[in-house]
């Protein structure tokens, strides 16, 4: 039997129980100290619950940060509520912090009456010293503005597992699962799920696995006995908040990764992934490579260019081809994307933005790369670009840019950023019948008579409605054709210098990118405002959430958001002009206000944030107010 402790029994609570609408719980602490495996079992218990939920990881850098300081600060914020939410919420109710780093890096952002959980063990002089406290913020008042719970999390857990063959260190390894254990009694968690998820994780160490377990259980039991914890709190399935069907917890990354599997497996390719690790977009090679059975491919390259390479071949070859990256290696990769433009073969550039420049804020969020995916090659090079707005959304992006890169044979880019990536929230899986029917024709056969009345093949020639020119599978008899960099001759694909033909071939490439059928542009509008807000990828949960909170006070605003890049929706411009004052926020100093500018002659007006966090719903509401009173 795993665990020298009983499972927690439900019916043994005696305690007063306080029904919440919705909590922001923040869970803090050291690298080392599993806070994100903390918050994500926290997630999965909440979304098996029935809760409307969004997610905000925050970790360093560095593989293992510095203990006990400030830059090694890891947390996980989760935001769940008895309703449909947009955000992780733009400050914490209950902070759980594991050392004094934790409680001083995240004090800033807790309200007045807030929750605190603190594991007191860990505040000794050696670690206040190191985080510049003078004396303990436990004891100087300083934290009487809140709701201060002390915890000794360290020494509780290695009491609950000393009759276990651990050594001490190992036993303290567990106190993340006492303090699961105990926010799961606080909030009225499902606790079978996370051990089932421990025993599984840990099933080549049976040990361990029991361990983690009994500390979990050990803290379930210590929230319902301690008299610390007066109350414990309800919050209620979101009954209302989703249409019927059945849902699953998702992060970005991994609903983009479904979504390219689903995207191959509807046009009835292979799919292959050409890739070199770079955070944030990793866990896309990572969640791939699990899935051989579905026909997918994955590639670690030796480097991004390598990647690429291999990506565009499997193209030439008729697969559904990705390369995934971020900002820096965009930049490696983007000699290849043009020659992916040239070739004129479907290829998905998956770039999961972060801050920059260079090697810049590898673990923190920014949409800089807006203006590098619209013209970071040389020559003219149009590519379609998409964003998707949450991370669910990433399913149905991924899906969509599969479909203009399948349809139109063009390499497109598919921004997403590392708020979506490693955010989550309930996924509506769809049923099959609601998804796309991508299938793709190989050319078999020659395609052009010769005056002479003999048959053969023009690899240029293109489908009148789409500008597409025909994919031929390498081998095919009859059909053999060049492809490389330099400039081809419309029809044939023979080699060409000529300059009118390369002024045809560039304005074609345009054409045909220009040409892809988007859908228009919805404006959400109930009230007849003269001031529009206008976004795109993942600063749509906190503009909508900015949004909500004007209507509510009264304030008439109209809202939109682009999914689409390149092209823009075909009404874009008289959406704009419809409305006095358009404000843009965005996570650069500008970009796509700078391409509105530019296409609409519009005095689109900026909000920029580039701190490498998501914006907060209430700094936009404010921001929002100053236009609508301008």
């Amino acid at each position: 039997m795993i665990g020298h402790t009983e499972p927690p029994k439900r019916e043994a609570i005696s305690k007063g129980v306080r029904r919440l609408d919705r909590v922001i719980i923040r869970f803090a602490g050291d690298s080392g100290d599993g806070m994100q495996l903390t918050g994500d079992r926290f997630t999965s218990q909440t979304a098996s619950f029935g809760n409307d939920l969004s997610t905000l990881p925050d970790f360093p850098a560095e593989i293992r940060a510095p203990a006990g300081t400030l830059p090694g600060v890891s947390s996980f914020q989760l935001h769940f509520a008895d309703h449909d939410i947009l955000t992780p919420g733009d400050a914490p109710n209950v902070l759980v912090a594991m050392n004094p780093a934790a409680l001083k890096a995240n004090m800033g952002d807790l309200p007045r009456g807030a929750e605190i959980i603190v594991n007191t063990d860990e505040f000794t002089q050696r670690a206040l010293a190191k985080v510049g406290y003078e004396k303990s913020p436990l004891d100087d008042g300083s934290l009487d503005a809140y709701h201060l719970h002390p915890v000794p999390l360290t020494s509780l857990t290695v009491e609950a597992l000393k009759d276990f063959d651990l050594s001490r260190k190992e036993a303290e390894r567990s106190r993340n699962m006492f303090a699961l254990g105990l926010l799961s009694w606080l909030y009225h968690r499902p606790t079978e799920g996370t051990e089932r998820f421990l025993a599984a994780k840990f099933a080549k160490k049976p040990d361990i696995a029991a361990a983690n377990i009994a500390a979990f259980r050990a803290g379930w039991n210590f929230g319902e006995t301690t008299e610390d914890f007066a109350v414990s709190y309800e919050v209620s399935p979101a009954a209302q908040a989703f249409p019927p069907g059945s849902y699953r917890n998702i992060s970005g990354n991994q609903a983009l990764s479904y979504g390219l599997i689903t995207a191959a497996h509807q046009a009835g390719l292979p799919l292959f992934l050409g890739s070199y690790p770079i955070t944030p977009a990793s866990d896309i090679l990572h969640q791939l490579s699990k899935h051989k059975n579905f026909g997918v491919r994955t590639f670690q390259a030796e480097d991004e260019i390598a990647g690429i390479g291999a990506a565009l071949g499997a193209a030439f070859g008729g697969s559904l081809a990705v390369t995934t990256t971020s900002g820096p290696g965009v930049a490696l990769k983007s000699e290849t994307i043009g020659l992916a433009v040239s070739l004129e073969l479907p290829l998905l550039i998956v770039d999961i933005q972060r801050g920059g420049p260079s090697t810049g804020l590898p673990t923190k969020t920014e949409q800089a790369d807006l203006l590098q995916a619209m013209y970071g090659r040389n020559g003219e090079a149009p590519v379609p670009v998409i964003a998707p707005n949450t991370p669910a959304d990433c399913f149905d992006a991924a899906v969509e840019a599969a479909r203009i890169a399948l349809t139109y044979r063009t390499p497109v880019f598919l921004l997403s950023d590392g708020y979506l990536a490693n955010g989550s929230e309930p996924w509506r899986i769809p049923a099959p019948d609601e998804l796309p029917d991508l299938h793709v024709e190989f050319t078999t056969r020659p395609n052009h008579t010769l005056d002479d009345g003999s048959e053969v093949f023009r690899p240029y020639k293109r489908d009148p409605r789409t500008l597409a020119r025909p994919w031929a599978i390498p081998g095919t008899p009859g059909l053999e054709h060049r492809i490389g960099g330099i400039e081809k001759q419309d029809g044939t694909g023979n080699i060409s210098y000529d300059p009118a033909n390369h002024d045809l071939m560039v304005r074609t490439r345009q054409a045909k990118v220009d040409g892809i059928e988007v859908p228009e542009l919805e404006a959400d509008d109930p009230d007849h405002a003269r001031v529009l807000v206008l976004g795109w990828g993942s600063t749509y949960g906190p503009i909508t959430a900015a949004v909500r909170r004007l209507r509510t006070a009264g304030l008439p605003i109209a809202q939109a958001h682009l999914r689409h890049l390149n092209p823009f929706p075909p009404n874009l411009g008289e959406v704009l002009r419809a409305y006095e004052r358009v404000v843009i926020p965005e996570m650069n100093l500008g970009q796509l206000a700078t391409l509105v500018r530019a296409r609409f002659l519009v005095d689109a007006h900026s909000f920029n944030q580039v701190n490498g966090m998501p914006f907060k719903a209430e700094q936009l509401a404010a921001a929002l107010r100053e236009a609508i009173d301008a």
